[in-house]
């Protein structure tokens, strides 16, 4: 269930509804709220207060008039201003971008903002009598309303330089880097249950029962879809409750076909109708990947990015190094971080749930290699990705990961050795890569690396001049 609100709270954060509504809302309380205080206190009170207002009825209908349909017209201007950025920022930097410019919340107020005055305009607008009738002028209610257009036009100014600002690529790199680094925060490390105190960290396949192979029995996914969320809670509750092992056979981000295998529970006998449900209720299916449990997906994003920026049709090999750095300080974080153990346990130490989990050398991968099969031709890319793994080296603790990136350094420089045509361009390639294999040696032996050249962006024209 807390997995499904998850997805619920993030498709309304998504949504350009949400946000909007709650204001209008706000503003339609406000508007009934100011009306009754109009309608309660004395007119000579206000004057003296100096919030009342002198046109009279026809003069207040005509002000709310004008406001109101300002408001709905700038409404229809900014929303079409956020279409263009939204298409804008879809064919330069990738279409899941969008769900970021989305989820901006400033969009979201700005929008309501305008909704908002317009909202509360009508409703105090349909308040005022005219002197036929009993007369009623709403002075509280209409200097509120000349104060929200002020606040409109105030929102107005700051959405234009919002806008302007936010479709800058390094502005869009730079969100979407903080998004990662807020993931791997939150699921770095990640706990299901309580460990077991004498447990390895690593825990393998020898910490199953010997039959589980044989004996667990696959329960499969009822519909399509991408792994968006896990709720482990409910995992370990069904696998406390019921005395089961659960192995996972998928985790966040990945695509599941209906009937695919998503769980072995052992013992097999134990599997009912009503257990495949809740066991299903557990896993969160969506259309398109998410952020909330999957780091690699805001990985993917900044590669998507860097792509792009290398095709041919854009070639901007700016960005592409803007986002090698974000990717690099990422990875850096993450190398000082344990990785979770994909076993898990119940309070008596019991274990019940084996969950696999995303690791350093695959979230590496991820981060590395379709840029550098796009880059095997710009050495100045390339030498920005050598540079990022001598500094990632500096954060690793284990072999393992050193292995990665000097494999990652190796496939980077070979790539550049046979698609570089400049001999001066492959000689600076290579300088990088042996910085980056001597810092990766010290991160195993424990030693200094060394420095590193101080401008990786002036290698190349350095060694041109």
């Amino acid at each position: 269930m807390k997995a499904r609100l998850l997805k619920y709270w993030d498709r309304l954060r998504s949504s350009f509804w949400f946000v909007p509504a709650v204001i209008a809302c706000t503003a339609a309380a406000l508007a009934v709220a100011a009306v009754a205080v109009d309608e309660a206190v004395a007119d000579d009170w206000l004057e003296q207060l100096g919030w009342s207002y002198s046109g009279g009825a026809e003069g207040a209908s005509l002000l709310l008039g004008t406001v109101a349909g300002s408001m709905i017209a700038i409404a229809g201007t900014v929303f079409s201003m956020t279409l263009v950025a939204m298409s804008l920022a879809s064919s330069q930097l990738g279409p899941r971008l969008l769900r970021n410019f989305m989820r901006d919340t400033a969009n979201q107020v700005v929008l309501g903002t305008f909704v908002a005055t317009f909202v509360y305009c009508l409703l105090v607008l349909r308040t005022i009598r005219r002197a036929d009738e009993v007369a009623f002028v709403p002075h509280l209610s209409v200097g509120i309303a000349v104060l929200l257009a002020m606040v409109s036009i105030a929102v107005l100014i700051y959405f234009i330089h919002h806008v302007s600002v936010s479709i800058q690529a390094d502005v869009v790199v730079a969100r979407v880097g903080r998004e990662l680094k807020e993931g791997i925060d939150r699921l770095f490390p990640g706990q299901l249950g309580q460990p077991d105190a004498g447990a390895s960290n690593l825990p393998g396949e020898a910490e199953l029962p010997a039959a589980f192979e044989r004996e667990a029995r696959p329960v499969g996914v009822l519909e399509d879809g991408y792994l968006l969320l896990i709720d482990a809670e409910a995992l370990m509750s069904l696998a406390n409750r019921a005395d089961l092992l659960l192995r996972l056979d998928c985790r966040p981000g990945h695509y599941l076909v209906e009937g695919q295998t998503m769980v072995m529970v052992w013992p097999a006998e134990r599997v009912t109708d009503v257990l495949v449900y809740a066991l299903n209720a557990a896993f969160v299916i969506g259309n398109e990947r998410s952020a909330a449990q999957d780091v690699e997906f805001s990985v993917l994003q900044l590669v998507e990015i860097a792509v792009r920026a290398l095709s041919p049709g854009i070639n901007d090999p700016f960005t592409a190094i803007a986002c090698v750095d974000r990717l690099g300080s990422a990875l850096c974080r993450l190398a000082r971080r344990d990785m979770p153990s994909p076993s898990r346990f119940d309070g008596s130490g019991r274990l019940r749930v084996v969950a696999p989990g995303p690791t350093f050398a695959g979230i590496a991968d991820t981060a590395f290699n379709q840029i550098r099969q796009s880059a095997r031709s710009n050495p100045a890319v390339a030498i920005r990705m050598l540079d990022a793994i001598a500094r990632i080296a500096g954060h690793v603790r284990g072999v393992q990961e050193a292995a990665c990136l000097q494999r990652h350094a190796d496939m980077i420089v070979r790539g550049a050795r046979e698609a570089v045509p400049e001999a001066d361009d492959r000689q600076a390639v290579e300088e990088y890569f042996q910085t980056a294999t001597r810092a990766l040696l010290g991160s195993r032996g424990g030693v200094d690396a060394g420095e590193r050249p101080a401008n990786p962006d002036k290698a190349i024209a350095a060694r041109s001049t």
